[in-house]
């Protein structure tokens, strides 16, 4: 019953690291699309600013290269944490998957054993043997 427990503790354990780690991505992935949306407005207000929005023009704002380099950079960034987070939320189910069957398991065992335990009890009472 003590193994069950602790194989119990450890699925639940091994199911809140795969928790945290999918909203660790999620927040990630809401930080980078952000920053990229606050870097949309900075370029847009240094280009409104020099009045050149091309960005081949020889006289655009070094400033506003750089921030778009930056949120393209960013906006790739996300992208990939997307797949890892697709990955981890598959990680996660299987843990949770995981943990309902040991949780299930360790259920049906408890309510199997007073049973087992009677049955035994009745046997011997037939048998003619004493508690």
């Amino acid at each position: 019953m003590k193994s069950r427990d602790t194989i119990v503790r450890l699925k639940k354990f091994q199911a809140e690291e795969k928790r945290r780690h999918f909203v660790q991505i999620e927040t990630m992935i809401a930080d980078f699309e952000r920053m990229a949306a606050d870097l949309d407005r900075e370029i847009a207000a240094e280009q409104q600013r020099s009045g050149i929005s091309d960005p081949n023009h020889f006289a655009y704002p070094t400033y506003a290269r750089a921030a778009a380099t930056r949120r393209d950079n960013l906006k790739r960034s996300a992208d990939e944490l997307k797949q890892q987070l697709d990955e981890a939320r598959e990680a996660l189910d299987a843990a949770m998957d995981e943990l309902r069957k040991v949780e299930a398991l360790g259920e049906r065992e408890r309510t199997e054993a007073p049973v087992e335990i009677a049955r035994a009890g009745a046997a011997r009472v037939r048998h003619g043997a004493t508690i």
